[in-house]
């Protein structure tokens, strides 16, 4: 009769592995959540940028204008910039989404950011050459909901050009 060899894992060797992982976890959990925080900021504040960008060039394009405004809907202005926004194409050239101008970009809102400010205008709209329309020059905060860092600025001049920063907005 041969004695065959039995390999593995005992109990407590398991529970040793279990152990060293969660805290290994543990240690990790805290830089994670920062890099996650920081990467959702960068995702809205690119998505909010190269909607301004695409509201401008249709404003170029078309020779009336364009614009971003609110949205929670996707379909007609009103809310705030957490409910999402929408891009569209200003037929009539009033710098207000009226019935049958088309909506070219719908973004939905972001739960986990806080998007605003105090200088932040609901509707921002572009003349036919890409320049704001109005005299006030809107800033955007875009921050985590619950944590002061990260946090971007994007500002839209007179001229229409619109600027990123990372510090909040004036």
């Amino acid at each position: 009769m041969s004695r065959q060899e039995i390999t593995g894992f005992t109990l407590l060797e398991l529970m040793v592995i279990i152990a060293i992982l969660a805290i290994l976890v543990t240690l990790a959990l805290p830089s994670f959540q920062s890099t996650l925080r920081s990467n959702r900021v960068a995702t809205a504040s690119n998505e909010l940028l190269a909607s301004l960008s695409l509201a401008r060039s249709e404003g170029i394009r078309s020779t009336r204008g364009g614009g971003v405004c609110t949205s929670a809907n996707g379909t007609a202005c009103g809310g705030n910039w957490n409910d999402g926004w929408i891009v569209w194409t200003d037929a009539n050239g009033n710098g207000v989404l009226d019935e049958g101008e088309t909506v070219t970009r719908y973004s939905a809102g972001k739960p986990q950011l806080q998007l605003g400010g105090s200088a932040a205008a609901t509707t921002i709209a572009f003349d036919g050459r890409g320049r704001i329309k109005g005299s006030s020059q809107p800033a955007i905060n875009i921050a985590p909901k619950g944590a002061a860092d990260p946090v971007r600025c994007i500002n839209i001049g007179a001229t229409g050009q619109v600027r990123m920063a990372k510090v909040a907005c004036p």
